[in-house]
């Protein structure tokens, strides 16, 4: 599944999850993704890119330049109080969304 597949808000949610333990860049966000989907979420730059602008613009994250482990300079992004939040909010609201869903792809009625 691409970036373009996944469901309006969605991915914006899973960077703030990605970021909830602490501070990454770009690169790892996207490793991460693929990582604990199990290789089914690939988000492409096109779409990981503008999505941490967008949710930097809401104050949901901030970012830093720094250092990865390899010595490459790059942006690094953490979650504000106000991300949390919203994570918060957010997953609240996607778990009773996704097993409405599951109710309703579930059911015995084809």
């Amino acid at each position: 599944m691409g970036g373009s597949d996944l469901f309006t808000g969605t991915l914006d949610i899973l960077i703030l999850r990605a970021v909830a333990p602490g501070p990454l860049h770009g690169y790892a966000i996207g490793q991460w993704l693929r990582r604990r989907s199990e290789q089914v979420l690939a988000v492409e730059e096109g779409a990981l890119y503008p999505a941490l602008h967008r949710l930097e613009r809401r104050g949901l994250v901030t970012s830093a330049w720094g250092r990865t482990e390899t010595g490459r300079r790059a942006r690094f992004y953490g979650l504000t109080a106000a991300g949390r939040l919203a994570l918060r909010e957010e997953t609240a609201r996607w778990k009773s969304f996704s097993a409405a869903v599951h109710t309703l792809l579930d059911s015995s009625e084809v």
